[in-house]
């Protein structure tokens, strides 16, 4: 099994939004986390994107002004710092753990390594191989991505066929993991919410092989 992490195991919408709302209120502000999130994707996807997480500053000094917050270096580098203090779903742990002991689990990110390794021990360091866009050199939704993993784990002896593509965002993962005849699963996180969050919308739905509200649904399933 390969997997998103950000959004799909690694509960980034609240671990972003807690962290803005905390300056909100240090800055006597009022605070909507659905707008700071539209806000935020706007922001995420411009050309002049850096890495995630390191390109939290820039966001930040984008989405600070329309948030009415202080738009200073120091409060944009605290945003990308709190990424060290986000958490896993509370589903996401346990269900690792189970499936790993039945299936070899393979982390694909579109955040850097050293972000990685932090979400890594909060998840229990499940993983039996990982790749970053520090290693690809490009991010989901990129075929370029899939196409390395296929062909480490290929290396290895595994099959296209051998893979199901476990992630919440229908952008980044779903849709290109059809285009490449990768069977999926989608994690529907925001299955209780309206839109898509902090993630960009897709140009089209793409219906899943599989489809749960949380990956302790996908590991009961599974075992």
């Amino acid at each position: 099994m390969t997997f998103d992490v950000v959004g799909t195991l690694i509960d980034f919408e609240n671990g972003l939004t807690g962290s803005l709302a905390a300056i909100a209120a240090e800055n006597g502000k009022a605070f909507d986390a659905e707008t700071a999130l539209t806000l935020y994707r706007n922001a995420r996807y411009e050309p002049e994107a850096l890495r995630f997480p390191d390109d939290l500053p820039r966001v930040y000094g984008r989405i600070a002004p329309v948030l009415g917050l202080p738009a200073d270096a120091a409060t944009g580098e605290r945003l990308r710092n709190d990424v060290r203090l986000w958490k896993g779903f509370p589903d996401s742990r346990a269900a690792l753990a189970a499936l790993a002991a039945r299936y070899r689990l393979v982390a694909m990110t579109n955040a850097q390594r050293w972000a990685f390794s932090l979400f890594e021990k909060e998840l229990g360091s499940p993983f039996h191989a990982s790749f970053t866009v520090d290693d690809t050199g490009v991010e989901k939704p990129d075929p370029a991505f899939f196409e390395q993993v296929l062909a480490d784990l290929a290396a290895r002896g595994y099959g296209k066929d051998d893979v199901l593509h476990v992630a919440q965002s229908q952008y980044h993962d779903i849709g290109v993991s059809r285009a490449l005849g990768i069977a999926n699963c989608w994690i529907e996180r925001r299955h209780a919410q309206a839109g898509y969050g902090g993630t960009i919308a897709p140009q089209a739905f793409t219906q899943p092989d599989y489809h749960f509200t949380s990956m302790a649904a996908l590991a009961e399933a599974a075992l």
